[in-house]
C-alpha cells in the first residue's frame, strides 16, 4: 500500500516548489512521500518551473471556437499566454483547439478545483457520503472512501484535472504544463462557456396519436 498523502504535505511541497495542487499529490505520491524525492520529481518533469512561469501576467492569448459537426454543440474558450509571438504560433493555437474540443467532448463545470463552490463539495459529499453509509459501510470506513470519490467527483467536473480525451492518461493539467514548457511562458486557461441547442428550453411534448384521435372525434 502506498504512503498516505496528507493535504498539509501537498500544501508545503506547494510552497516549496509552486507547482500545481495536483502535480504536489502526484509527486508526492510517486515519491511514497518524501519531500525531497518528490521535489527533485517536479524539477524532471518541469513542473516546478511552470509553477514558478505562473506567477508572471499573461494577458495575450487567444479565444477560440469550436463547433462540433451537426451545429448542435459549440464551446468558446479563453487561453491566455505571455505574447502576442507565442498567441499566433502553432503550437498555442493547436492547444487551444484542443481545449475547446475536450470541452466540448468532456463536459467539465469549472477550470479549475478552486472556483468549485464549497457549497457544490458539500452537496457532493452528503450525497456520496449517504451512498457509502446505505451500501452497509461503517461510519468511519464511510469518511475515507467519500474523499477519494469526491477526488473522482473533481476529476469529472474540474477541466484541469479531467484526462485528456486524446491521451487519457494525461490530465490537461499536465497538457497545460507541457505547453509551459514548450513555449517558455505562463500559459494559463481562464474561461469557457459551452453551448448546448435547446438547453434550458423547456419542450412542449405532443402526443401525436392522442392529437389525431381527438381530431377524428369532432
Amino acid at each position: 500500500m502506498g504512503a498516505q498523502i496528507s493535504a498539509k504535505d501537498v500544501k508545503a511541497l506547494r510552497d516549496a516548489t509552486n507547482a500545481g495542487m495536483m502535480d504536489c499529490k502526484k509527486a508526492l505520491e510517486e515519491s511514497s512521500g518524501d519531500m525531497k524525492a518528490a521535489e527533485e520529481w517536479l524539477r524532471k518533469k518541469g513542473l516546478s518551473d511552470a509553477g514558478r512561469k505562473g506567477a508572471r501576467v499573461a494577458a495575450e492569448g487567444a479565444v477560440i471556437s469550436y463547433v462540433h459537426p451537426g451545429n448542435k454543440l459549440a464551446v468558446v474558450v479563453e487561453v491566455n499566454c505571455e505574447s502576442d509571438f507565442v498567441a499566433r504560433g502553432e503550437d498555442f493555437q493547436n492547444f487551444v483547439k484542443d481545449i475547446a474540443m475536450q470541452i466540448a467532448a468532456a463536459n467539465p463545470l469549472w477550470v479549475k478545483r478552486e472556483e468549485v463552490p464549497a457549497d457544490a463539495v458539500a452537496k457532493e459529499k452528503d450525497v456520496l457520503k449517504a451512498q457509502v453509509v446505505e451500501s452497509g459501510k461503517p461510519e468511519n470506513i464511510a469518511e475515507k472512501i467519500v474523499e477519494g470519490k469526491i477526488n473522482k467527483w473533481f476529476s469529472d467536473v474540474v477541466l484541469l484535472e479531467q484526462p485528456w480525451v486524446k491521451e487519457p492518461k494525461m490530465t490537461i493539467e499536465e497538457l497545460r504544463a507541457s505547453m509551459v514548457q514548450k513555449t517558455g511562458e505562463n500559459v494559463s486557461i481562464r474561461r469557457f462557456t459551452r453551448y448546448v441547442l435547446g438547453e434550458g428550453i423547456e419542450k412542449k411534448v405532443t402526443d401525436l396519436a392522442a392529437e389525431v384521435a381527438k381530431m377524428t372525434k369532432s
